[in-house]
């Protein structure tokens, strides 16, 4: 299942997707970074793929011919797991009266 970056809603891609296709849901551009499998936010220009040219813009559509929409959830739909994360820590670290 393909999920858009920004909203974390399904999207139905049955084909390459263009460089111009944008989410139905949140209008978010599909082709980009951000909705890459190569996307990884440690490696060099935040991308695993060697041959690939640097992105200044991940959010935005590009041309990059490697690009390969990844199946799981974007960094931005998963941000419930580390709100939850910080309430535990707060929890575990909070002074006793």
């Amino acid at each position: 299942m393909k999920v858009c970056y920004r909203c974390g809603r399904a999207v139905e891609v049955e084909r390459t997707v263009g460089r111009t296709e944008a989410c139905p849901q949140c209008d978010a551009d599909l082709h980009c970074c951000l909705n890459c499998k190569f996307y990884d936010k440690l490696s060099h220009h935040e991308c695993r793929e060697p041959q690939a040219e640097p992105v200044a813009d991940k959010e935005k559509g590009n041309f990059c011919d490697y690009f390969v929409f990844k199946d799981e959830p974007g960094p931005r739909s998963q941000s419930g797991s580390s709100v939850s994360a910080r309430q535990k820590l707060d929890r575990m670290f909070k002074k006793q009266k």
